[in-house]
């Protein structure tokens, strides 16, 4: 359960709508930071795991180095989950098990298969976050945008499959399918998320009404994000030349 500080009963002060506000705010903030924190320390063994796979050793030497990468974004994490008053492993570990369906249902046949899944299927988690990241307070915010926006591994993978696969149509149409499979279950992951963790709605919300107003319907949940979720997938599958 996430811990967050509260002023103790003996203080002998009721507990005021604007302390109430504070603290869910708080509380939701931990419940993204969390998810955060967890979708890095996943990709830490996803990325251990692809060096000790890869074909080649200059692939091996630089996955080695992100995995090394995202293990300090995580911690970054974890650091602002305590300064907020926040337990950053119950946090984490509330998300223990967030991608487990997902990588039961598309296990890569391929090294291609792999580094797609890696930018996008993995990718759609990490728009959403940017997405509910809009709700946070200012430093929260900072912090979770600039550890999403590392792209040094999107930019190995984006690399790598271009190459393939402007030399290979067949490799090309097999990856387009692929890609498809995959934004759709990741898209289920969000899904499920939605329903399950209040606090992510709530901060998913917020974002878009201090973005406009109309994004937000009257019972206060955002109506444009898997339609962002699902734009952002198309234009990291232009990215390759693949069709979405």
């Amino acid at each position: 359960m996430t811990t967050i500080p509260s002023r103790p009963e003996s203080a002998g002060r009721a507990v005021g709508h604007g302390d109430r506000n504070s603290a869910l705010e708080l509380a939701d903030a931990v419940e993204l930071l969390g998810l955060v924190a967890q979708l890095e320390h996943v990709a830490f063994g996803r990325l251990a795991a692809d060096a000790a796979l890869a074909p080649t050793i200059e692939q091996r030497l630089e996955l080695s180095r992100f995995a090394v990468g995202a293990v300090g974004r995580r911690d970054r994490i974890l650091a602002r989950i305590a300064d907020i008053g926040g337990d950053p492993v119950e946090a984490v570990r509330q998300y223990d098990h967030v991608l487990d369906d997902f990588d039961a249902r598309t296990p890569p046949s391929t090294w291609w298969e792999r580094l797609l899944k890696s930018y996008v299927g993995y990718g759609v988690a990490d728009d959403f976050c940017r997405l509910a990241a809009e709700g946070l307070d200012e430093e929260s915010r900072v912090i979770v945008l600039e550890v999403l926006d590392d792209a040094s591994h999107a930019e190995l993978a984006v690399a790598e499959l271009d190459a393939a696969g402007s030399a290979d149509g067949v490799l090309t149409a097999r990856l387009a399918l692929w890609g498809r499979r995959l934004v759709g279950e990741a898209l289920g992951v969000v899904q499920r998320l939605l329903v399950q963790r209040p606090a992510l709605v709530r901060l998913v919300a917020l974002g878009s009404s201090r973005a406009s107003a109309d994004d937000v319907p009257a019972d206060g949940s955002p109506t444009k994000l898997f339609g962002e979720l699902t734009a952002q997938h198309t234009r990291r599958m232009a990215r390759l030349g693949l069709t979405a």
